[in-house]
């Protein structure tokens, strides 16, 4: 196992380069730095991500999913059926518009929402579906999208971490209602900070661009109550050069991804399935650990390679939801959520990796051996 002072190997490592730098300067210098020029090109520009969609761009991944949610109308006494396998804003934004969070299980093999279960939950209050394309690979959209049409549901893609990821061709954040996606830091793009919404219906974006925009259109004409969940010229300045490097990092990360999965060959570490069909882009590279988790973890630590748990909590298990839930006599069987959240470890996968480190990962991660 390579020494404890090697070099270490971050889990994530987020990209400003001088071409960023010097659109943001040279925006700031323009003295026009909110929701100008920049941010309408930055729109234009992601929409040839999702098949010509409509995008509206916002402050965060979690105001897109907050507001396309308010946009598509839902609100108390709905319910929204979310994965509890995810990170706490899916479920938080159903919670901010007034609706009721209902989970559902998930599959185990992409740790996306599983159909069946999905199909259990409707009830008569159900109005929307989240599918949350977690860690980068896309949910089984192909039996999501009949069942919300066969029980006329809306359908609201949490794809912030899965920017380019498809499905049979068809991008994420162009089959449902809306997509939404996240350019915080540590994203396969970022933006300093910010938020897409796509979506294909044309009202559904204009109430979305008044929704982020104290609800008007022109200044002083307020025609809804809205917010001010603007994106920056600033961040849209900075999301338009990473976009033109996109395609390349994202095959960078396919190919980190491949090369771990041909070598790893530790028997208790369980690499991730890609679905048939299905263009994963690996924000995360996500193994299960079938033994002692800890100790696997602290031994990647000791040998300088970045590891987390995305997430160690599932979202129903959290108090804000957990508490509720009890005080109504409420549970959720949830069972291969539970079985993720104790065995999942990300290991790095982003573009800045070297051959060497690969190398690396893959000696300290068979080094795990059969010990745990």
């Amino acid at each position: 196992m390579p020494s404890s002072d090697a070099r270490p190997i971050p889990a994530a490592s987020p990209v400003i380069g001088e071409e960023e730098i010097d659109a943001a300067v040279r925006v700031m210098r323009t003295g026009r730095v909110v929701q100008g020029p920049e941010v309408a090109a930055f729109e234009a520009g992601f929409a040839e991500l999702v098949g010509g969609a409509h995008c509206v761009a916002v402050n965060s991944g979690t105001s897109a999913l907050h507001l396309l949610l308010l946009a598509l109308g839902i609100g108390p006494g709905d319910e929204v059926i979310v994965p509890s396998f995810s990170f706490a804003a899916s479920a938080n934004a159903v919670r901010l518009v007034g609706a009721d969070v209902v989970f559902a299980d998930i599959e185990p093999d992409s740790f996306c929402l599983d159909p069946a279960a999905v199909e259990a939950a409707i009830t008569p209050r159900t109005a929307a579906i989240m599918p949350v394309h977690l860690y980068g690979h896309p949910a089984a959209m192909d039996r999501l999208m009949p069942l919300a049409e066969k029980h006329g549901l809306a359908v609201v893609e949490d794809a912030c971490q899965a920017h380019a990821a498809a499905l049979d061709g068809t991008p994420v954040g162009a089959f449902g209602s809306g997509g939404t996606f996240s350019f915080y830091p540590t994203k396969n793009m970022h933006a300093l900070e910010g938020g897409m919404v796509t979506t294909g219906d044309a009202e559904v974006a204009r109430t979305l661009r008044l929704l982020r925009n104290q609800g008007m259109e022109q200044r002083y004409a307020n025609e809804i109550v809205g917010a001010n969940m603007r994106m920056t010229d600033v961040s849209a300045a900075v999301g338009r050069v990473q976009l033109t490097k996109l395609d390349g990092w994202t095959e960078r990360r396919r190919a980190n991804a491949a090369y771990l999965d041909g070598h790893i060959t530790a028997p208790n570490v369980v690499t991730p399935t890609v679905a048939e069909g299905a263009r994963h882009v690996y924000h995360q590279y996500t193994v299960r650990i079938r033994g002692d988790r800890d100790a696997a973890m602290a031994r990647l630590s000791e040998a300088g390679i970045g590891n987390a748990v995305y997430y160690p909590t599932p979202i129903h298990r959290l108090k804000p939801y957990w508490e509720p839930d009890q005080k109504a006599g409420r549970g959720w069987e949830l069972p291969e959520t539970e079985r993720a959240a104790a065995e999942v470890v990300s290991l790095p996968v982003h573009p800045a990796l070297t051959a060497e480190d690969l190398e690396r990962i893959v000696t300290v991660v068979n080094g795990l051996g059969e010990s745990l």
